[in-house]
């Protein structure tokens, strides 16, 4: 079963393909011949006229363009029998995307690789230290992480500030290196149905008190003990964070989603979700080493 549907498919656009290659000659050689008429005799009309004497006349059409024409039908026959474009068949010369991605990748390894690698077994402090690296890791930076980042690494809501002492999972050369390598999945719950839209608003009065804002003492209190045992497991019970789970610092002014009033409560309500993606498997071990050191070097600028 399986053979006879990617059969039909492949027959589902070789014959439609080639019968309108073949079409396409036959439509030209016949409408391109004009009315055949003998020396001084009028030359045949179609029949239309506009302006009263602007008459529309059966000639052929110009043989560079007829040439022009015959030229693609030709291109198209060659460039379909040398290259993948009827079904599966593969192509004379056997090119497939993927063997061209390949065979780039593996020029721009043989020509850069050495260059990555010179700074692979060097320590990240080191690293940072190094004009060229920090030249080479600025460019994977703006190719791979201003997206999300920015390209002054100043973030944006809901991405890390890469400039800034407040690191969500450690700011040691170990912890950007892991993050940058395997990614991050921060996930704060979404506390909204067990505390009820009364508790999502107390809690965020508490949080707020957590940075010495300004906030309303009473709610704040009433939402003490329900901070303690529903969030001081992850944010610490004085709100300092914790670096091994993610768990961000609620006693300070940074907030990676805004710290209005608004969006603390959202937090609290329908919870966060932040993926950091993993760039080891196609950045390879030297270029995420340079790019680590890089952002191990912003902390100082």
């Amino acid at each position: 079963m399986a053979d006879f549907t990617s059969g039909f498919w492949d027959w589902y656009i070789i014959v439609p393909t080639l019968l309108g290659i073949v079409w396409l000659v036959v439509l030209v050689t016949r409408f391109s011949r004009g009315s055949k008429t003998a020396p001084g005799e009028p030359v045949e009309t179609m029949g239309h006229i506009w302006d009263g004497d602007l008459e529309e006349y059966n000639n052929p059409l110009p043989r560079w363009w007829l040439n022009l024409f015959y030229i693609t039908l030709v291109f198209a026959v060659v460039y379909l029998a040398l290259y993948p474009g009827l079904g599966s068949f593969k192509g004379l010369l056997g090119w497939t995307e993927v063997s061209q991605y390949q065979e780039e990748m593996a020029l721009a390894e043989e020509t850069y690789g050495p260059i990555f690698a010179r700074f692979q077994n060097q320590p990240l402090s080191q690293v940072a230290q190094d004009g060229d690296a920090l030249q080479m890791g600025e460019r994977l930076f703006v190719t791979y992480c201003a997206t999300c980042h920015g390209s002054d690494a100043r973030g944006a809501r809901g991405f890390p500030n890469l400039r800034d002492s407040e690191w969500l999972y450690g700011a040691d050369a170990e912890a950007i290196e892991h993050s940058i390598a395997q990614g991050r999945n921060g996930v704060m719950p979404a506390w909204g149905a067990a505390l009820g839209e009364a508790g999502v608003v107390q809690m965020a009065e508490y949080v707020l008190s957590l940075s010495g804002r300004e906030h309303d003492r009473g709610q704040a209190a009433s939402a003490k003990q329900k901070y303690v045992t529903m969030c001081a497991a992850c944010h610490g019970e004085d709100g300092a964070g914790n670096t091994a789970l993610g768990a961000p610092a609620l006693n300070n002014r940074v907030w990676l989603y805004g710290g209005s009033l608004t969006a603390i409560r959202d937090s609290i309500r329908v919870g966060r979700n932040g993926v950091m993606p993993a760039h080891q498997e196609f950045l390879g071990d030297a270029k995420v080493h340079l790019l680590s050191a890089y952002v191990l070097s912003l902390q100082d600028r």
